[in-house]
């Protein structure tokens, strides 16, 4: 992938060779994230989901350790905007979601970041953005394509 300063290079796939090189695009996509909307990323185990969020939330402004969810569920940071990573891995029911209580901590500008969306999918807005992440496990060579909802504009929280 040449530049990942478009986003039709964003939809139409990307290839990565290392997670560093997966971290420093996902830096260059965060300046094309609108604010106040989700992003569901999808993809096994070891697909490079942490890694990509890791490089979004630096290109958002966020230092320091920029960790996985797994465990605690939801990890928040403050940059240019307040993020919200979400680990669904371990939710049994999409109600558990409303549990973390982000549509009530939000406050513009944001954006929720969430693994393993298809565990809370009802929970999430139709219009979300989605990242699918492949690992082909050579050298770990990763990427993905993006979709965004038919009108690419926001949504605020319900």
């Amino acid at each position: 992938m040449g530049s990942h300063a478009t986003l039709a290079t964003w939809t139409a796939g990307f290839v990565t060779h290392s997670c560093e090189e997966t971290e420093r695009a996902a830096e260059a996509f965060a300046a094309l994230l609108p604010s106040d909307t989700v992003l569901a990323l999808e993809g096994d185990l070891g697909a490079g989901k942490t890694t990509f969020v890791r490089g979004l939330v630096r290109g958002l402004g966020v230092t320091g350790d920029i960790t996985s969810p797994s465990f605690a569920l939801l990890n928040v940071y403050e940059g240019k905007r307040q993020i919200f990573h979400v680990a669904a891995y371990r939710l049994t029911q999409p109600e558990a979601f409303d549990d973390l209580l982000i549509w009530d901590l939000a406050k513009s500008p944001w954006n929720v970041l969430v693994e393993w969306p298809q565990k809370v999918a009802a929970r999430l807005p139709a219009a979300r953005w989605q990242m699918k992440t492949t690992d082909r496990k050579l050298d770990w060579h990763g990427g993905g394509v993006l979709t965004r909802p038919p009108s690419a504009g926001t949504r605020s929280p319900a």
